[in-house]
């Protein structure tokens, strides 16, 4: 950090978020099931006397804090899921349940969001209108923020901000970045139809399996031929599954795969010659395909506003802003946005290992850089949301 340095953390007090982050560490679980998650955030909050509002959510908390003084409303988002790994950290702390892990440190998001909703409530009479804290379930099933938005938790909020954590970057530094951060996330499953055989006489059949050999190389040049060099995409054909014996041409191919798009526009031409060129392909060979897709997150579009907001909190907190690269990987913060304007940041790890590895772990002197950093921002844009005409609910 330039000029800064981190408090230590067992003498600032954050060493009860660092606890709630080794507890939840322990105990994943995963999208849609976070019911003792949900049962320890609340009791977390409701012992600094944070409100909880009552929304029609199975699991997932939200809870609001200021409001005191009239002013716009906004919200600060973490998620709270597992993912199905096995935990290979060797941590004191480690996953107590077989098979799942906060390998992607959703458990370090929710602490933090915890530490600031404590930080907030000791300023809530000073604030300059509504924090609402959503700990949202499902990210990882890219289902959560939709489940959120239905439920009407971002009813009257007027900005929106969360972050993940980033283990190739340093603590104590922030990736802020308006526009394109990550990408969507959209999942594909083609189906290829034509005719089984003895293998010894494939004239008497229609082969699948060559059929989906020259589909995926002909889905190359979806991007090369389709997607400007100055924009990004990628197609990434995952599994092919067709046959059950080695002397029998099967009837059927199955391939499934990801898109991976920073631009709506060139997200909508991707699938559509995706779908064209499996159509003409099979069509040509004589099969016949049906392609399923599996929607995910649109793209993280930062709001450039919000950008500069997060870049003047960041150094009022201490910390380094740097524009961090774009990443591929989806995220459902995303949906939020095109509700309400929002910003999401990487927060530096210094990691060992990337996202969803079971080796995956993070440095911990993160959580009070985090805790500072998304209460100096939430301070800030209410007073400019204030400032610029912001209206009360």
């Amino acid at each position: 950090m330039t000029g800064h340095q981190l408090e230590p953390v067992a003498e600032t007090g954050y060493d009860k978020f660092i606890n709630i982050r080794r507890r939840l560490h322990q105990y994943p679980e995963l999208s849609n099931e976070e019911f003792e998650t949900t049962k320890s955030i609340r009791a977390w909050l409701e012992e600094a006397e944070i409100r909880i509002l009552d929304y029609p959510l199975a699991t997932g908390v939200v809870a609001e804090v200021g409001g005191r003084k009239p002013g716009p409303v906004i919200a600060l988002r973490a998620d709270i899921d597992a993912l199905p790994v096995q935990e290979e950290t060797g941590l004191p702390f480690a996953s107590k349940i077989p098979g799942k892990m906060h390998a992607c440190g959703h458990d370090f998001h929710t602490a933090a969001l915890i530490g600031t909703a404590y930080a907030l409530k000791e300023k809530e009479n000073e604030l300059e209108g509504t924090v609402r804290l959503i700990f949202q379930p499902a990210e990882e099933k890219a289902k959560g923020a939709k489940q959120v938005i239905d439920a009407g938790a971002l009813e009257g909020v007027q900005a929106i901000f969360g972050m993940h954590n980033k283990p190739d970057l340093p603590v104590g530094t922030v990736g802020i970045k308006g526009g394109p951060l990550m990408a969507a996330a959209d999942g594909f499953a083609v189906e290829i139809e034509g005719k089984g055989s003895h293998a010894a006489v494939p004239e008497a059949g229609l082969d699948p399996i060559v059929t989906a050999a020259h589909v995926i190389t002909a889905l190359q040049s979806v991007v090369s031929r389709n997607v400007s060099a100055l924009q990004s995409a990628v197609i990434s054909v995952t599994q092919l599954h067709s046959g059950a014996s080695w002397n029998v041409i099967p009837d059927r191919a199955v391939l499934e795969g990801t898109i991976r798009t920073f631009d709506e526009t060139v997200r909508e031409r991707v699938l559509e010659r995706f779908s064209q060129v499996v159509e003409g392909v099979t069509a040509a060979l004589g099969a016949s395909a049906g392609v399923r897709w599996i929607e995910g997150p649109p793209p993280v579009n930062n709001d450039e506003a919000l950008a500069e907001l997060g870049r003047e909190a960041a150094a009022a907190a201490g910390l380094r802003a740097v524009v961090p690269a774009p990443s591929p990987a989806g995220e459902d913060f995303a949906v939020y946005q095109r509700k309400v304007p929002g910003l999401f940041v990487f927060m530096g790890t210094a990691g060992t290992q990337e996202w969803h590895h079971p080796a995956f772990t993070l440095d911990e002197a993160a959580l009070p850089v985090s805790i500072r950093f998304f209460a100096e921002l939430a301070e800030r844009a209410l007073a400019q949301l204030r400032a610029a005409g912001g209206e009360r609910r």
